[in-house]
């Protein structure tokens, strides 16, 4: 079945175990989504109908190996319009994802995959998630949540969320971008030689490589500086 909101479900359910292993409940697939619980309930009985997500009643919900095909097909999707919306219309990494939320439901796949031949075949967006490639591979290194990792760990940055626009906007100011290293402190982060304090919510929304930054790694390419 060909469905707008079954794919944004699958696309949240996958984005949620992405980065960390717990599964999603159905409350965070509902704050996710910024929809009322009771209309969560229903549309995880007919993902569950249709062999897209395994739910018992009260417990987390997760994708079958048809809905993780699905979601993967569609986070693709997302994650390319991301990238192609910043390196070709001069787009900013924090004004892509709400573009990317409405385009991925209308292009063809004749147009995608035009997209990423013109690209040249991008492995990472611009906040650093994996683009899936056609068959549905991902490539990722080893990784480490900032607020986890300890004091004097230096990795590049991987990924940053794209879950909050200003706080994006925060960070670029300070230097924070895909690819470049970073250092652990106890009052924020070093970056180029420079200690920066971080924002609020920073330490929940960074992710560094487990390796120290000079280990060779497949990193994603530095962010360009607006």
């Amino acid at each position: 079945m060909s469905s707008p909101a079954f794919d944004d479900y699958l696309k949240a359910i996958y984005a949620h175990t992405e980065w960390q292993d717990a599964p999603i409940t159905p409350s965070q697939l509902a704050a996710a989504l910024g929809i009322a619980p009771s209309s969560v309930t229903e549309m995880v009985k007919k993902l569950a109908a249709a062999d897209l997500v395994s739910h018992v009643p009260y417990g987390a919900v997760r994708l079958t190996d048809a809905g993780r095909d699905r979601a993967l097909a569609m986070v693709r999707r997302h994650r390319l319009i991301e990238t192609w919306l910043v390196r070709e219309f001069g787009y900013a990494w924090h004004e892509v994802h709400d573009e990317a939320e409405v385009l991925e439901h209308t292009i063809s796949d004749r147009l995608l995959e035009g997209i990423d031949e013109r690209l040249g075949r991008p492995r990472f967006d611009p906040h650093g998630d994996a683009i899936p490639d056609a068959a549905g591979r991902v490539d990722r290194e080893p990784f480490v949540l900032l607020g986890d990792a300890p004091d004097g760990h230096t990795g590049h940055v991987l990924r940053v969320s794209d879950r909050d626009p200003e706080l994006l906007q925060q960070l670029e100011s300070i230097g924070v971008a895909v690819g470049v290293d970073a250092t652990v402190d106890a009052d924020g982060v070093v970056l180029d030689g420079i200690r920066h304090s971080l924002p609020d919510g920073a330490s929940e929304a960074i992710w560094l490589s487990a390796q120290p930054a000079d280990v060779g790694s497949s990193r994603p390419p530095r962010k360009e500086r607006r």
